[in-house]
């Protein structure tokens, strides 16, 4: 069996040796005579697996202990919702910076539930910059500043932790968790969709310091609140338990290939590679980022000739190459670098793309 290079926005590319691991595992989870999709989650054995990958993933963030994670299900985007209905009270404000479509959407959402002030926003440039810190208008009386660290449509990324004073930060980072290492302390809840540097989809992993989970909570319902959520170990309902096993397959695998520093200088070596054949390309590929916020994770392009478009897909697909194609809503193309991706992946791509050019220019 042949697999092709993925550079998929997400759904994702996984560890080859995460998959293979599954895939041995598939019809017999840890001599339990089932598969881990099988087994009641309160079970001592999917019990002991949960308390495994809390602590993995601890290890690899070296998280402070005053920080509970909680598996959750819903995807970002319900928690877009979900988020200022546990971190703000009625009545109450929170500010947000605007960098990108999921920022916006962040912000869109948490309208129906709190008073979402725009602080920030690059969005009168096409967010291809970032809107610089002393711009920003904060409220120190705000529950929480929301920001996205990388946005994955243009490709955008913050380099470093903003500073927004004592109001706690919250982080939407499904496209960049586990991709270097994280000052967790410098955080008061990180949330992120597991299908990009995780595992599969349908599973959220949120860091929420313990302070946040004290605060008053609003009247929904239990299942709503994360205070709640973290009382019961993310097990106040059914959790996805295939994305929770897999998403310990991938921690393993982390700590494996040598933790977060290595995946840091590995995707930084990625990220290079393919903006160097971009802008070597006298034009005929083109980002046009702000250089300083290029994302890490995912990297747009646009050829010169969009009638190239189609063709330069149809090769690169031809040629072994999956999910090349830009977002919709602004089209080109898009090379999206997770942990998953090998660096070998990205050499094949820089080649062709030299070839098409070539061929082409």
């Amino acid at each position: 069996m042949s697999r092709d290079w993925n550079f998929s926005a997400g759904p994702a590319a996984l560890p080859e040796a995460v998959l293979k691991r599954a895939q041995a595992e598939l019809l017999d989870w840890n001599g339990s005579g089932a598969s881990v999709m099988e087994l009641s989650h309160r079970g001592k054995r999917f019990m002991e697996l949960a308390a495994a990958t809390e602590r993995r993933l601890r290890e690899l963030l070296g998280m402070p202990d005053n920080y509970k994670v909680l598996f959750l299900q819903g995807g970002a985007t319900q928690h877009f919702a979900q988020i200022p209905m546990n971190l703000a009270p009625e009545g109450g404000s929170a500010d947000y910076i605007v960098t990108g479509v999921f920022s916006r959407k962040a912000v869109s959402e948490a309208a129906y539930h709190v008073d979402a002030r725009i602080a920030a926003t690059s969005e009168a440039n096409d967010f291809l910059s970032l809107p610089p810190r002393e711009q920003w208008t904060l409220n120190p009386a705000a529950s929480y500043v929301h920001y996205t660290p990388n946005e994955t449509i243009r490709g955008l990324e913050f380099h470093d932790i903003p500073d927004v004073g004592d109001v706690p930060l919250v982080a939407d980072m499904s496209s960049n968790i586990l991709g270097a290492p994280l000052d967790v302390s410098r955080f008061g809840l990180i949330y992120a969709g597991a299908q990009k540097n995780i595992g599969p989809s349908g599973l959220v992993v949120m860091i929420v310091r313990e302070d946040l989970l004290a605060r008053p909570p609003r009247p929904i319902a239990k299942i709503l609140r994360y205070a709640e959520q973290a009382a019961n170990d993310s097990m106040l309902n059914t959790p996805n338990t295939w994305g929770w096993y897999l998403a310990g397959l991938t921690f393993d695998w982390l700590a494996a290939e040598g933790g977060l520093a290595v995946m840091g200088e590995r995707n930084a070596r990625k990220s290079a590679l393919l903006y160097g054949v971009i802008d070597s390309s006298n034009g005929f590929y083109r980002n046009d980022v702000e250089r300083a916020a290029r994302s890490r994770m995912n990297v747009s392009f646009v050829l010169h000739d969009s009638a190239l478009d189609a063709l330069f897909l149809t090769e690169s697909e031809a040629a072994g190459f999956i999910g090349l194609k830009g977002h919709k809503a602004v089209g080109g193309m898009r090379a999206s670098l997770y942990n998953a991706v090998p660096e070998a992946a990205v050499e094949a791509l820089v080649q062709f793309m030299r070839d098409f050019a070539a061929k082409h220019g």
